[in-house]
């Protein structure tokens, strides 16, 4: 199986089953992003070089208003879409096999996961691999690591507090937070932190 047939076998949530030609084009997949990561990851680089090399890991061009601190992680990379002045900040896991889509203004806080693959429960069946996307929205920011489990969607304007797990969607403008994450309040019920201008 080709790795673009195998990226759209996991975009569209179908089960790769251990030893099947999708697991080993995962595979593939995995080598080509270790190695591109592994260059980006082990010397500096000014931010048109990490753009660029992001862009490799992606496969396809960003935005120049997007910014990343490395390192940065990922075993796919292929099935990862950003949007304008988006940041990532270091330490962060990308899982994309299942796809993620990161919107326009989100902020990705340090060494965040992002996972879109479940295994297989039954211990005969636990090398197969369940994919499917999270979506990140607009204007969102999601604090220090933070873990954003498979399928699910934050809304636009939503903050993720730092340390959370987030098992299911998040509304748009509410602040989650927790282990299950859940919605805590709204954007606009939180006291903003003190802006001193010298």
């Amino acid at each position: 199986m080709e790795e673009r047939e195998a990226l759209e076998q996991m975009r569209r949530g179908q089960p790769v089953l251990a030893g099947s030609p999708g697991h080993q084009a995962m595979h593939g997949l995995a080598q080509e992003a270790l190695k591109l990561t592994a260059e980006l990851n082990n010397d500096y680089h000014p931010p048109e070089e990490v753009r660029e090399l992001f862009s490799q890991i992606i496969g396809k061009p960003v935005d120049d208003s997007f910014s990343m601190f490395p390192p940065f992680h990922t075993d796919c990379g292929k099935n990862i879409t950003v949007g304008k002045n988006v940041f990532i900040n270091a330490c962060c896991c990308f899982q994309d096999q299942g796809g993620i889509s990161i919107e326009d203004g989100a902020l990705i806080g340090h060494g965040v996961v992002l996972a879109t693959i479940n295994h297989g429960f039954p211990p005969d069946g636990r090398g197969d691999n369940y994919p499917a996307p999270i979506v990140i929205g607009r204007n969102v920011w999601i604090g220090s690591h933070a873990t954003i489990l498979p399928g699910v969607t934050i809304g636009d304007g939503a903050i993720v507090a730092a340390g959370a797990v987030v098992n299911r969607d998040v509304p748009p403008n509410v602040i989650a937070g927790g282990v299950p994450a859940k919605v805590i309040k709204s954007v606009t019920e939180a006291v903003p932190p003190q802006r001193k201008i010298s």
